[in-house]
């Protein structure tokens, strides 16, 4: 299907194994969704960068991608720097709906056939100030699929004094095996409303503080469960004490589906350690992905 027959803002990839390497049957997408397939050595090993005109995203902007994994084939989606997203603007740009709307949207449908492996590993998602996003990602897996999805968040400029100011982030993670939901993970960070009782209720920074990023890690399947047997153990190795102040970094481990696949979360009080963090939690991975693709990753 080419870019001119499909709605703005919505894109679609569709990668199969022929025998002698993987086919990216299928890769479009409209404005302001840009996609990306650089060749890599690896033969049954594809990535596809998300990317967005303009540097980042603004108030009316829609993305919508469907992804479909298919022939025991192995899909890395990466991104080139965090996904920015500006505050709301008067007037509507091109990708914007019929009316305007001050929110950035962004939907994700994924569906993983037998044997298939998916890695979504994008940069955190920076919301500037007065920004509003919504974010909703599906993921449809056969119990013989494997995933790793990560969905994490910043503060913010933090350069610029900007930490949790913008008007509201929302997110929402589904992840299914063979029909039945094995994940529902939501995060909303908005500011409350003004009380008129005695008590001030307090700000989104100060409530999040003294971290300035989060982040989700949802894995399943047969090509993690290394990774999750080093973080089972480096988890039990963890001593729980009364501290005076938070620590840089802390994280939890959350088996599920009997122990196929888990849920982490991740905070800390730089991205950089986040990032660092993951990098070494997930190593594992390169043996899938290569050396090379996996640093481009955590770079």
């Amino acid at each position: 299907m080419s870019p001119t027959n499909i709605e703005q803002g919505h894109g679609r990839v569709v990668l199969r194994n022929d025998g002698s390497g993987n086919v990216l049957s299928e890769l479009s997408a409209t404005y302001p969704l840009k996609l990306l397939s650089p060749q890599i050595p690896t033969r049954n090993v594809s990535i596809v960068y998300m990317l967005s005109y303009g540097g980042g995203l603004v108030g009316g902007d829609c993305i919508d991608l469907t992804i479909e994994v298919h022939d025991s084939s192995v899909l890395c989606i990466l991104s080139q720097g965090s996904t920015k997203v500006f505050k709301a603007r008067p007037g509507q740009r091109l990708s914007a709906r019929s009316q305007i709307h001050s929110v950035t949207a962004q939907s994700l449908h994924v569906q993983v056939h037998p044997n298939s492996t998916l890695f979504l590993l994008p940069d955190p998602v920076t919301c500037f100030r007065a920004a509003r996003y919504h974010q909703s990602q599906t993921f449809h897996l056969s119990k013989d699929s494997s995933a790793v999805l990560l969905d994490w968040i910043t503060s913010g400029r933090k350069s610029l004094g900007e930490e949790w100011v913008f008007s509201r982030y929302y997110s929402l993670n589904e992840v299914w095996v063979d029909g039945k939901r094995i994940v529902k993970d939501a995060m909303l960070l908005e500011e409350r409303e003004p009380s008129s009782g005695p008590l001030v209720p307090r700000t989104l920074a100060e409530s999040l503080a003294p971290y300035s990023c989060y982040a989700t890690v949802i894995m399943y399947g047969p090509l993690v469960q290394d990774t999750l047997g080093h973080l089972h153990a480096k988890y039990g190795e963890i001593t729980v004490f009364k501290q005076h102040a938070p620590p840089s970094l802390i994280w939890s481990f959350s088996p599920i589906c009997d122990g196929k696949g888990s849920v982490v979360r991740v905070a800390a009080k730089e991205t950089e350690d986040v990032k660092n963090w993951l990098r070494d939690a997930l190593q594992d991975l390169a043996q899938v992905l290569g050396t090379d693709m996996y640093k481009r990753a955590f770079s």
